[in-house]
């Protein structure tokens, strides 16, 4: 094939897939029309620097909308903000995924759209950028399937910073449950990765093995990512309970009785700081451990 031709196949292939799932998902409700714009930037993007960071985006993505769609009727009892579907906007999106797209940028100027192993020796700057991708979408899967597993289990939440038994919805309220799915989502992302890795590049025999450590690596990140976003929630993100809507809610009021957390950051904010000390750790991990 021509390869003036060739050139144009991966980012065709990264709009018309992006768009396609961006489309799709706005028809399901997972998007709104800005998170729908926003997404099919963010995907275009993640598929067109490579196929792997494409696919733990599409890990994340495809299985924290499915997990948010379980138990509705349940969850609109407890969340105040509940949309069908778990519709994101475009803030949503950026949050949980801005600081990996500004990585997945400066992977594709420094490697020249070649792919590369984790390999500190040979690359050290690339390997502690791909492993910030991979850290960042373990916080966000691991949050996502602890918030959206914990709320449906039948296990009675306790605030992280006490141990004390609080409302189901409290921010920092964390069960054994949810803190097992944390880490359930972050090796799904872990997974992800390597499969796509072994399929696409050649690590050579004697990396291969080593490449396998990165699925304990993304279990551990899931599960980090959550205890750190808890931690935030519940010192940092106010949490109380409304005497007129029975819910637990994010900002106080005259008929809210405080549970926890200073009115300081918001729910995407907590995100956004969490997903970035994730991103940094599991970045010094895979520096020193690949």
């Amino acid at each position: 094939m021509d390869s003036s031709h060739s050139q144009w196949i991966q980012p065709l292939v990264a709009v018309s897939v992006g768009f396609f799932i961006a489309f799709r998902a706005h028809r399901k409700n997972s998007l709104s029309t800005s998170g729908a714009l926003a997404g099919f930037f963010v995907m275009s993007l993640h598929i067109f620097v490579g196929f792997r960071f494409a696919a733990i985006l599409l890990a994340f993505f495809f299985t924290s909308s499915t997990l948010t769609k379980k138990g509705q009727d349940k969850k609109r009892l407890i969340d105040p903000e509940f949309k069908i579907g778990g519709q994101r906007n475009w803030i949503q999106v950026l949050s949980n995924s801005g600081i990996a797209s500004v990585l997945v940028v400066a992977l594709w100027v420094l490697t020249e759209g070649k792919d590369y192993c984790l390999n500190s020796k040979d690359s050290p700057l690339i390997t502690a950028l791909i492993g910030g991708v991979i850290g960042h979408y373990c916080c966000c899967n691991g949050d996502t399937w602890s918030s959206e597993i914990g709320v449906l289990s039948d296990d009675h939440p306790r605030l992280i910073t006490t141990f004390k038994h609080v409302r189901k919805g409290t921010n920092g309220g964390v069960t054994k449950t949810g803190l097992l799915a944390a880490a359930a989502g972050g090796s799904v992302i872990g997974l992800s990765y390597f499969l796509l890795e072994f399929s696409a590049v050649r690590c050579g025999s004697d990396r291969f093995l080593k490449q396998l450590l990165v699925i304990p690596i993304a279990t551990t990140a899931g599960l980090g990512g959550s205890i750190i976003d808890s931690l935030f929630g519940a010192t940092l993100q106010f949490s109380g309970f409304c005497s007129i809507r029975q819910k637990v809610v994010g900002k106080p009021g005259p008929t809210v009785k405080k549970i926890s957390g200073l009115s300081i950051l918001d729910n995407n904010a907590v995100n956004f700081v969490s997903i970035l000390l994730t991103t940094i750790l599991t970045s010094v991990a895979c520096l020193y451990i690949f």
